[in-house]
């Protein structure tokens, strides 16, 4: 069992969790497609959606880069607190876009960490 796999498949789990989300409040808002405006709890959920897709993007390679150098439980240990800032982050964002530093803190930083890691471990390492 690879903790990195499991945490890359949660992270892929957590998104597909905030489309349907999306979905549902698409529907309650009465947001008819193609639209992404109207409604303000919609626009909230679209873009922790779109957020989280713009994170995924740099996160999941990081994560699996670094994994190929360093502990792969340290590795999976700081994508879970990438999985624990993206759920602060939709709370937080949802509820009001202001409050979503911490959240976004907590997502940016391991996906930093992650990028270091993997670059120290193909300069040392490679």
């Amino acid at each position: 069992m690879n903790p990195i796999h499991i945490v890359a498949l949660l992270a892929l789990l957590l998104y597909l969790a905030f489309t349907v989300l999306v979905g549902r409040q698409r529907m309650r808002g009465r947001v008819v497609a193609p639209a992404t405006t109207g409604d303000p709890a919609f626009e909230r959920a679209f873009r922790v959606q779109q957020n989280t897709l713009e994170q995924l993007v740099v996160f999941l390679p990081a994560l699996f880069l670094a994994g190929q150098y360093w502990s792969p439980n340290v590795i999976a240990g700081i994508g879970v607190v990438w999985l624990v800032g993206r759920v602060l982050y939709r709370f937080e964002y949802t509820k009001d876009p202001a409050s979503r530093t911490a959240g976004f803190i907590l997502t940016l930083l391991p996906t930093v960490v992650l990028v270091l890691a993997a670059l120290w471990g193909v300069a040392t390492r490679g």
